[in-house]
């Protein structure tokens, strides 16, 4: 894992298409400006996480049924 540094309006880029780009700091809040191919999927963690769980729990009690 890489960690760095950034203030307002510096970026970081990723491989030669993807910038990620430090739009706002306020607090412990920082807003991130992400330009990047539109075939390359964005996704937050905690949003794939959370589908992730309830696919797991939609199949769970199916297959408790069957037992």
């Amino acid at each position: 894992m890489l960690v760095i540094s950034r203030k307002v309006s510096e970026s970081i880029l990723i491989g030669d298409n993807i910038e990620i780009i430090v739009s706002e700091i306020n607090g412990d809040h920082v807003k991130i400006c992400i330009n990047a191919p539109k075939e390359i999927p964005i996704v937050r963690k905690e949003l794939l996480e959370t589908q992730t769980l309830n696919r797991e729990a939609s199949v769970l009690p199916r297959q408790q049924a069957i037992d």
